[in-house]
């Protein structure tokens, strides 16, 4: 509770007094029973759930990039790759459907086609010449698309002829100037196109009304017009239709070593099946760092995964200090008072902010849920005093509205063991043991012994799935002020322990209610002498 409503109200404040950054509160754990409650009370979302910060191919992905339609030229293509510094091109139908994607290996594939030893015959769009070739269309031919060679009319005639009749059965396209007889002799076999080249269309007394092909006259010369005609070939007969496809969640990582140990020089990046942007080889030159602000907690232990990949920028907490180096200087706000909440609250006083009572009331529930309501031992003045101002605030007492609060505790067999351990699990490291404590608050302690075996084995699990020396589950009766604490085996630990052992793997603690002042310094003075022993 005090952690969720914390990182909510702190979010609030930041995105209030820092308009130059965008804050987003988020949970690293399931909501319990009660804090759906409260904030369901207040009439608030509950921040977002996330599992790892580490960094994502989603966090350099480039979503700015040009694309292509799969039925533009490969001239344009070649022009985008070269003023757009890219070597990665994703190709559409109609704005909509990812096609595939165009690297410097499909252009220069298509390229060095050529010089293979043989005609090679080329893919053709009409509506691409003018696109490509300076000149206009003096006749549109029926076919808007067909495969054909390329021929100029640089020959004799008779060595034309027999050239074109070496193609058969494909007819090419001519490029030609005022060549009468080769022009004639297109028509009448029906090329699919004749692009004229040094010509004015004024001086043509060519009859095209029976051909059935496309005329184009080109401003070009005739060397410079079989270049860019070539280029006029729709992107789609050399894109790659099936490239290997990442996921936005894939680690940074992963997705480098793809790269890099492969040929690909760019990929395209998916977000389930959504087309989300590309990637290359550049994008992975420097690993991105996401920002957080620790809230409630100051070990990236205690963290979400990949916090430790993270930069850490504030930190806002009031238990015992072990956080991870920085870099530089940041901001932290660390206090011995009962919740976090109450060091959110004195930011908004101290800022002079106006506490709405939506965020009036989340802090209240933050600050009773951590002290019971004002009852546990972390409990300082300065919570009561936030507590009451707070509660004002709501139009509600203190008292009635924690009565409210605790009513929503669950009872201990309401829930999956693995649901109660995990659901305000913290982990410590010190002496070089590591250990793990849960606590789960209920109105009542029955069922503890029933459910006993269960929630030890799933301890031991927790302790394997995490590498943890030591794993325990604090259950406290909140109503009465008594908790019990269930743990893994550590033999040589229990017996250092003040507490009186029930049976295995139980003890009893009364008058127990906070796992971080009343039960923490007892377990780290077992660790020292652990260690000293």
């Amino acid at each position: 509770m005090d952690s969720v409503c914390a990182a909510h109200c702190y979010a609030e404040f930041k995105n209030i007094t820092d308009r130059s950054n965008n804050y987003i509160p988020v949970r690293c754990g399931n909501l319990n029973n009660q804090t759906k409650q409260a904030f369901k009370a207040a009439g608030v979302k509950p921040p977002v759930f996330i599992k790892d910060v580490s960094p994502k191919v989603s966090d350099v992905t480039r979503r700015d990039i040009e694309s292509l339609d799969i039925n533009e030229p490969v001239f344009n293509a070649i022009k985008v790759l070269d003023e757009e510094n890219i070597s990665c091109i994703p190709v559409f139908e109609d704005g909509l459907e990812f096609r595939g994607i165009i690297t410097i290996h499909q252009i220069s594939g298509f390229l060095i086609s050529e010089n293979l030893g043989r005609r090679p015959v080329y893919k053709f769009r009409i509506n691409n010449f003018q696109n490509v070739l300076p000149g206009f269309f003096y006749k549109r031919g029926s076919q808007s698309e067909f495969s054909a060679p390329v021929m100029t009319g640089a020959m004799p005639i008779e060595v034309s002829r027999e050239r074109i009749e070496a193609l058969k059965p494909e007819k090419p396209v001519l490029v030609v100037g005022l060549r009468d007889d080769l022009i004639n002799f297109a028509i009448e076999n029906e090329f699919p196109a004749i692009i004229l080249t040094g010509v004015d269309d004024k001086r043509l007394k060519f009859d095209f009304d029976g051909y059935d092909g496309t005329v184009f006259i080109s401003k070009a010369d005739t060397a410079e017009t079989i270049r860019l005609l070539r280029l006029s070939a729709p992107v789609k007969v050399i894109m790659n239709p099936e490239p290997e496809k990442i996921n936005a969640e894939s680690a940074f990582d992963d997705a480098k070593n793809l790269l890099v140990n492969s040929n690909y020089r760019g990929l395209p990046v998916f977000n389930g099946e959504s087309f989300s942007g590309i990637v290359t080889r550049r994008c992975f030159i420097e690993k991105p760092l996401r920002k957080l602000i620790l809230v409630d907690h100051n070990e990236t232990s205690q963290s979400v995964a990949g916090a430790d990949q993270a930069k850490i920028v504030e930190i806002i907490d009031h238990h015992r200090i072990s956080p991870q180096p920085t870099k530089t200087p940041i901001y932290m706000n660390i206090r011995p008072v009962g919740s976090t909440c109450t060091i959110v609250y004195s930011h908004f006083e101290a800022a002079g902010l106006e506490i709405s009572k939506e965020t009036a009331m989340l802090l209240l529930s933050g600050i009773l849920s951590d002290t019971v309501i004002l009852k546990s031992p972390t409990t300082t003045d300065e919570d009561s005093t936030a507590a009451l101002k707070l509660a004002e605030l709501c139009g509600c007492t203190v008292e009635e509205y924690g009565s409210q609060l605790f009513a929503q505790s669950a009872v201990i067999d309401s829930m999956p063991p693995a649901e109660i351990i995990g659901a305000d699990f913290k982990e410590y490291s010190d002496a070089g043991l590591s250990f793990g404590v849960g606590q789960a608050e209920v109105i009542n302690l029955d069922g503890v012994n029933r459910l006993k075996d269960e929630l030890v084995a799933q301890l031991e699990r927790t302790a394997k799935t995490r590498d943890l020396d030591w794993a325990m589950l604090l259950i406290t009766d909140v109503i009465k002020e008594h908790s019990v604490l269930l743990m893994t085996n550590m033999p040589a630990a229990e017996k250092l322990l003040v507490y009186k052992k029930l049976e295995d793997n139980l003890f009893d603690l009364p008058g127990i209610l906070s796992r971080k002042k009343q039960l923490l310094p007892e377990l780290l003075r077992v660790v020292e002498e652990l260690k000293v022993s």
